[in-house]
């Protein structure tokens, strides 16, 4: 009989499945731009915030990114590339922690404010979409909170309060960084 093998791991390319790929480690293979390869005329580059979003986005559902840079014939990175990079690296040296050596969330579908990464007794909270009024609203963890924080800001205090079948974490009323700013729940 003929058996169809899907392999032990997975690589889509240009796209980050919905739900990532449970069960199978997996990495998106994407592009700077629209195209593999150095092309004169491809100035469709996707800005810092697209890529660091696509970077927890696929970190938050278990995969790895594989990010594609084309040099041009005498090796040089386009300058477009190296911006962006660089606004990559000074994103990930403030909050490489909520990335680096994470599992998926723990949440079966993405909350509103953004996206989730975690650790033993650590959830990392990628707040994208910032609440105006202060009040995060976080789905059930299923444990208590020992302390909240900002990861910018290690040594904030955030008040954590048991609401609506879930957590509301007191924030500021202004986000620290419009891309994602990263509150971390540490659980006991």
């Amino acid at each position: 009989t003929d058996q169809i093998y899907a392999g032990d791991f997975g690589t889509p390319e240009q796209q980050i499945p919905p739900n990532g790929l449970p069960g199978v480690d997996w990495e998106s293979c994407m592009t700077m731009n629209t195209t593999w390869g150095f092309k004169f005329y491809d100035d469709k580059w996707k800005t810092p915030e697209m890529l660091i979003r696509n970077l927890i986005d696929i970190a938050s559902k278990g995969g790895n990114y594989l990010l594609n840079v084309g040099p041009t014939a005498e090796g040089v990175i386009p300058q477009p590339s190296v911006e962006d990079l660089a606004a990559m690296g000074r994103w990930m040296k403030v909050n490489s922690e909520s990335i680096y050596a994470t599992s998926a969330s723990p949440f079966p579908t993405q909350p509103q404010f953004g996206r989730v990464t975690s650790k033993p007794n650590r959830l990392y909270l990628h707040v994208f979409n910032w609440p105006e009024d202060g009040n995060l609203n976080v789905p059930s963890i299923g444990k208590d909170v020992r302390r909240a924080y900002l990861l910018a800001q290690p040594k904030t205090k955030l008040e954590v309060a048991k609401s609506n079948g879930g957590l509301t974490v007191k924030v500021p009323t202004q986000t620290i960084d419009p891309i994602a700013t990263v509150v971390v729940l540490e659980t006991k």
